[in-house]
């Protein structure tokens, strides 16, 4: 079964961060949010929510590594350089990379970006160095799979189903993700 390991650093976007989860979870992907030195984390938003585990070693047993953003989350995702370490280590060893919104710096400060087209949050064109910069709600190449912002994770965490093997049809249905407009 595939694993996915979601980060939340203080500062994370509830919304992005916790649909992702949610959304993969129902898909049938064993799914985990780690944190870092403490379970309860606080989002940008004040909600502080205990996380599955606490960043490790372990992450390295996943088959993806997923950055949320967020204010301050994304900066400090970006300035953990245990994270850096790992997305590299992610990069190199051929496994999948997903990040949306402010986390999508993370991947180009690592330099796992450098000829990948990629997507994040409006103005980020800039902020993406190495990326060949895609204006979608989603755009996956190669190993990255990358997302815009806050009202994008049902379509991001639907792609990520879809990498490891999952038919989402059903499930956009049973959610009313269709009705709402989703393609």
């Amino acid at each position: 079964m595939s694993k996915v390991a979601v980060l939340m650093a203080e500062g994370y976007e509830e919304g992005e961060t916790l649909t992702i989860v949610d959304l993969l979870r129902r898909a049938g992907i064993e799914c985990y949010t780690f944190s870092f030195g403490e379970k309860f984390v606080k989002g940008m938003h004040g909600m502080s929510i205990r996380a599955d585990k606490i960043f490790s070693e372990e992450v390295k047993d996943y088959d993806m590594l997923v950055l949320p953003g967020g204010r301050p989350g994304g900066a400090n995702l970006n300035n953990n350089t245990d994270v850096i370490s790992m997305v590299r280590y992610f990069n190199d060893n051929n496994k999948y990379l997903a990040a949306m919104c402010s986390g999508t710096i993370v991947l180009s400060t690592a330099k796992v970006i450098d000829g990948k087209k990629v997507t994040g949050y409006t103005g980020y064109k800039e902020k993406l160095i190495g990326g060949q910069f895609v204006d979608d709600v989603v755009v996956f190449d190669q190993n990255i799979v990358t997302s815009q912002g806050p009202a994008t994770p049902y379509p991001f965490a639907f792609k990520i189903a879809e990498i490891f093997g999952k038919d989402v049809t059903e499930m956009k249905e049973r959610l009313m993700y269709n009705f709402a407009g989703g393609k």
